[in-house]
């Protein structure tokens, strides 16, 4: 199934916001590209941590 895009949007308060602007500007990223990057990278390691301990049931790895 082809991917497209979605639009999603938050409401965050302005201190949050100052601190999220700031983490992006050290990478030289925007907020919303600091955001989407954080969310793929937090999603990639639930991923594989799961990936991980499945293995190590099918293998009896304790």
């Amino acid at each position: 199934m082809p991917m497209g895009t979605s639009v999603l949007s938050l409401r965050i308060d302005g201190e949050l916001y100052e601190q999220l602007r700031r983490h992006a500007a050290k990478r030289g990223m925007s907020v919303q590209d600091y955001v989407i990057r954080t969310l793929m990278r937090d999603d990639f390691d639930q991923r594989f941590k799961t990936a991980v301990e499945e293995t190590e049931r099918f293998y009896g790895v304790t």
